[in-house]
């Protein structure tokens, strides 16, 4: 007789709430549960994860390194976007989400699950950018969120640890309330314990996974030369890599001098103010390798315009909504500008800073001889003097017009 419960798709990380719900689906829903970890570069996190999710009760683990494609098609854009979000934010989590969602749909189809189920909180984001990623791609499926679930009546790591206790699964969870962190190949974020009060500085000896602060790093400067070809970083420090790989190269060169540490209180999507700490060494070290290269080779106009694009990339990115239309056709965008986006970047590291020492490109706009103070064929100084006069006009006209008004008032 063929087995006829339904299948679930958990999206699994190993800790302690995603292995409790577990047991809770197959409880509550009578649920054959298939756990899918995607690998984005969590590292260490993933050791032990099978034999985890089996003692556990789910039917079936897939484990998915996904960080070749996280790399090339989520981060890649964004980098050449220069997404930031509230200037600050480089939109590690937010990046990472929707390919989650993506490969949750992709094993919800193959294994011919009805549901997927997420262990995100109801404060958070990312309920709504796993959410918005499985509407976009299978809007049949159906999504369990446990934390808003009414079923759900456990409220702390005591009472998780004691239902599987009850259920059998005896596993070594610690009752440590650490930070609650999300790690993956572009960086580390850290939020509760001293974090959830504004006023109090971080504990960073405690809290820093990927860096040391600048006061910490070493007293040299560390030389970085990187390649990129339209927009995609190629080499670094003349040896050809994946784009994967100088990520992970930049998190441990950036990490040993202090890069990319910020301290920010942002707005979420579900309206509240959360602050958070950020460790984005590598991505920091090639948002700026990026633009500096770009600063010699798009004009002003597209400049400006990329720059408005980028910001309102961010926010749809940290909104969940990738699978957007606007996202497709931002994107389009910021590709075209990245055309002639190719050359070599070469920056010094050192105690938090990045500083430039040279930018070459076979598409540089920028002219030396233009640049000079020296008259050359194509710019006459007196030229300027016409310009100034067009380009002044305007605010020139309502100068004179509020002097006949004022002399106007004066007169009565």
């Amino acid at each position: 007789m063929a087995d006829t419960k339904e299948k679930v798709i958990l999206a699994y990380s190993g800790g302690l709430d995603t292995t409790t719900i577990i047991p809770w689906l197959k409880e509550n829903y009578g649920f054959d549960v298939i756990c899918v970890c995607i690998d984005c570069g969590q590292e260490e996190e993933l050791s032990g994860l099978g034999e985890r999710a089996r003692l556990s009760g789910a039917a079936k683990l897939y484990i998915l390194d996904v960080c070749d494609e996280f790399a090339e098609d989520f981060i890649v854009p964004c980098v050449q976007a220069h997404a930031v979000y509230e200037n600050k934010y480089l939109l590690g989590t937010s990046m990472a989400r929707p390919l989650i969602a993506k490969k949750l749909v992709e094993i919800a189809r193959k294994e011919g699950a009805t549901t997927i189920c997420h262990g995100a909180t109801g404060k958070g984001n990312d309920q709504i950018r796993f959410e918005l990623g499985i509407k976009a791609l299978a809007p049949d499926l159906k999504i369990i969120a446990p934390w808003r679930n009414d079923k759900w009546n456990m409220d702390s790591r005591e009472a998780e640890i004691e239902y599987c206790r009850a259920h059998g699964i005896d596993l070594p969870f610690s009752m440590d309330s650490s930070y609650s962190r999300d790690r993956n190949l572009w960086h580390i974020s850290h939020e509760g314990l001293e974090l959830e009060d504004p006023s109090n500085a971080p504990n960073y000896d405690h809290l820093l996974v990927l860096s040391v602060t600048p006061m910490k790093a070493p007293d040299k400067l560390t030389h970085v030369t990187m390649t990129f070809e339209q927009g995609v970083p190629r080499t670094l420090n003349g040896k050809a890599m994946k784009v994967a790989d100088i990520i992970r190269e930049l998190n441990r060169l950036g990490g040993e001098n202090g890069i990319g540490i910020i301290d920010i209180v942002e707005n979420r999507v579900v309206g509240m103010k959360s602050r958070g700490v950020y460790e984005t060494p590598g991505g920091t070290i090639l948002m700026e390798a990026h633009q500096q290269l770009e600063e010699l080779i798009l004009d002003r106009k597209t400049y400006e315009v990329k720059k408005e694009i980028g910001s309102r990339m961010a926010s749809l990115v940290y909104e969940g909504k990738w699978f957007s239309p606007l996202r497709e056709a931002e994107q389009a965008f910021v590709e075209a500008t990245q055309k002639y986006v190719t050359g070599e970047v070469k920056f010094a590291l050192y105690k938090g800073n990045i500083i430039k020492e040279g930018t070459t490109s076979p598409y540089s706009l920028y002219s030396e001889s233009l640049a000079s103070f020296t008259t050359g064929d194509m710019y006459d100084h007196h030229d300027a003097e016409g310009f100034i006069t067009l380009f002044g006009l305007p605010e020139k006209v309502r100068a004179m017009r509020m002097l006949e008004v004022n002399k106007e008032v004066n007169a009565h």
